[in-house]
């Protein structure tokens, strides 16, 4: 498949931008938004991440209208070419999947009346965590793909597909990306890691010490400034436990971890 068309910029960026942003308050008919994931002991925050921006967006884009949870476990086991569940996977081939098969509703662990809830439990992801216990040492393994929805639910599994209508990248363009977040919704970026991330408690990150640990996909909602500094409003898939009430800020406008260079998103069937 052809690499998805960047939007071109000087049409993405036209138009005011705020001095600060905060999707939830924007639109808060989308309780999407505010919903914080957890991916367990599996490495699926590329699907995770891109079902909650797709929720929302869905949301978004249907002025309200259309509140489903989208199934990151759906996402995890049937998109073959996104690459390896929870081993790792590409957002971008996420957003393709949607484009090309549609995506079930989803939502939590145990989320009762939809097709496909997230398979693995809560667990903890950091120190001296609040709410859940600790995660398996080993990761669980990526479930079988299934094309029929979990237990007892009023819908077939095509019944209950949405669908995108184009997937493509964000320039690496701060304007580019608030532009974009503003008018469709969220966005989902992937940002390098850092030892010192995982000990983050709040404020605005900036990678100060320790080593690579690895890539992280997250979904942006918003921006501000906090004394003089400016930041992204960024979720991220690891319980509301962690950090901010699972939410971080980081630096904004310098590109901080790669978090502006792998920014994807799409647009839905509404």
């Amino acid at each position: 498949m052809a690499a998805p068309e960047e939007r071109a910029e000087e049409i993405v960026i036209a138009g005011e931008i705020p001095q600060s942003f905060d999707a939830r308050a924007n639109w808060p008919e989308c309780k999407s938004i505010g919903m914080i994931r957890d991916q367990s002991a599996c490495g699926s925050c590329w699907a995770v991440s891109a079902a909650s921006a797709m929720s929302d967006r869905l949301c978004v884009q249907s002025k309200g209208g259309i509140k489903a949870i989208l199934s990151a476990a759906d996402i995890l086991s049937c998109c073959a070419e996104c690459g390896y569940g929870c081993q790792g996977g590409w957002p971008i081939e996420a957003w393709r999947y949607l484009v090309r098969e549609g995506v079930c509703t989803g939502g939590a662990y145990g989320q009762e009346n939809v097709c496909k809830p997230y398979p693995f439990y809560p667990c903890g992801h950091h120190e001296g965590q609040k709410y859940h216990g600790p995660c398996p040492r080993e990761l669980f393994k990526t479930p079988e793909c299934s094309k029929q929805c979990n237990g007892p639910y009023n819908k077939t599994y095509e019944e209950d597909k949405f669908f995108g209508k184009s997937a493509y990248y964000l320039p690496n363009s701060m304007a580019a990306i608030q532009k974009e977040i503003m008018t469709n919704g969220p966005v989902q970026a992937v940002m390098k890691t850092y030892q010192d991330f995982s000990f983050y408690k709040g404020g605005i990150y900036m990678h100060a010490a320790g080593a690579l640990t690895g890539a992280k996909s997250v979904k942006l909602i918003g921006w501000g400034s906090e004394n003089g500094v400016p930041y992204w409003l960024v979720a991220n898939t690891w319980n509301s436990d962690w950090g901010e009430n699972g939410y971080f800020r980081i630096l904004r406008g310098t590109d901080e971890c790669g978090i502006e260079s792998q920014v994807v998103a799409g647009m839905m069937r509404v």
